[in-house]
This record gives structure tokens, sequence and C-alpha cells, in this order.
């Protein structure tokens, strides 16, 4: 039998070995499709696999810093109230461990599905936006079944961002369905949308700031008393 601290090790080496690898994982994954694209379609390769190991990368990092710290905290702190002491073995920290990070990695992959069905002319953003709630409910329930805990903060830790993520697919594919057909997204209005929110948010953590003494921290939620 091979000790837990052994197996530990091998395990973690292997996660760091997964995000290393992604990139070259992804482009073998594209060398391996890209002979059934047309030729001006396999002009996405580069930001093809930029895109799909970026967000990898990306969903990791989530899941080690914000999803399952907190969700660890919140699971840790249940029978605190009432004295109760949580026992913790090795083996169950590194599976939930390993389940969280390597899920919420794939799922952060969602919008280049999205983009890569548009491509392939299985899904379109009519389509996509049209049927959004089945979708949503869908999101729900795999969030549900990757949560580390059956509570709602934590379901809604894992679900919001996933839903985020299916929408900013569907941008993709828009655009995608725009330079189709020859037309050009607006991104000056675009812009202008996108700093009058940031202005927004500019003027709400500064009220916070001024009016309620608020301080910035450096970690989420990078806001404190």
């Amino acid at each position: 039998m091979v000790p837990s601290g052994d197996r530990d090790l091998s395990g973690g080496a292997l996660v760091i070995a997964i995000f290393l690898a992604a990139p070259w994982v992804v482009y073998q994954v594209w060398a391996f499709i890209s002979p059934g694209l047309y030729p001006r379609e396999r002009r996405w390769a580069v930001p093809f696999v930029v895109c799909t190991g970026g967000l990898f990368i990306t969903g990791g990092l989530f899941a080690y810093f914000i999803a399952f710290r907190y969700a660890l905290v919140f699971l840790l702190g249940i029978g605190a109230p009432t004295g109760v002491k949580p026992f913790i073995t090795i083996d169950r920290y590194f599976s939930l461990f390993v389940n969280v990070m390597l899920g919420i990695s794939l799922v952060f992959e969602l919008p280049v599905i999205i983009f890569f069905l548009t491509l392939i002319r299985v899904a379109s953003p009519s389509f996509l936006l049209r049927h959004s709630r089945y979708a949503i409910l869908a999101i729900v329930i795999l969030a549900a079944i990757i949560t580390p805990t059956p509570d709602v903060f934590n379901l809604t830790l894992f679900a919001v961002p996933m839903i985020l993520l299916f929408f900013m697919g569907v941008f993709a594919s828009y655009l995608l369905v725009m330079r189709r057909e020859n037309r050009r997204f607006p991104w000056r209005v675009f812009a202008y949308w996108l700093l009058s929110v940031l202005a927004v948010v500019a003027i709400c953590v500064f009220v916070a700031v001024v009016e309620y003494h608020y301080h910035f921290i450096p970690r989420w939620p990078f806001l404190a008393r």
C-alpha cells in the first residue's frame, strides 16, 4: 500500500503537470480537428490555443484563491457555533482539492466550447440566447454537482461565474457570426458602456472608502472595514 503522503505528493505533481501542459494539450486537440475546417477557419488556431489554455489556468487560479478557499472556510465553520471540531483526513482534503481545481478549470472552457460550436455551425447566438434559461438551469445543476458542500453560498459562488462564462461565449460567437456576415461590431458604443459601468464601480468604491471607512486588502473581496 502506498503511504498517503506519497499519494498526495504524486497527486499534487499530477495537478501541476496538467496545468503546465494545458496549452500543449489544447494545441494537440486543435491539430486533430483542424484538417476538417476551412482554411479561413484554421486561422483561429493561435487564439484558440491561447484562450483555451488561458481560461483553463484562470479557472485553476479562481478555484485555488476564491472557490476552494471560501468553500472550505464555510464548510469548516458550520459546526463552530456549537463547538463541533472538524476532523479531516489528508486523503479527503486532497481529493476535494483535486476535484474542485480540475472541475472549475474545465468549466472555464465554456466560452471556447460555445465559440467552437458556432464555428462548426452547430449553434448560433440567437439559438443560445433563446434557450439561455435552460442553459442557466443546467449550469446550476452542474454547479450543485461539483460544489463541495450542499449550501446556497457555495452554489452561488460556483454558478455565477459559470453563467457569466456562458454569456461571454455567446458574445464571442456573436462576434464570429458578424465576421462571417462582413459586419462590424460597434466597439465604440461598447467601449462607452464599459467605461460607464467602470465609472459607476469606481464611484461605489470611492463612496465605500470615504463615507463608510472601508480600506483595501490584498485578498478577496479586496475591501474591508
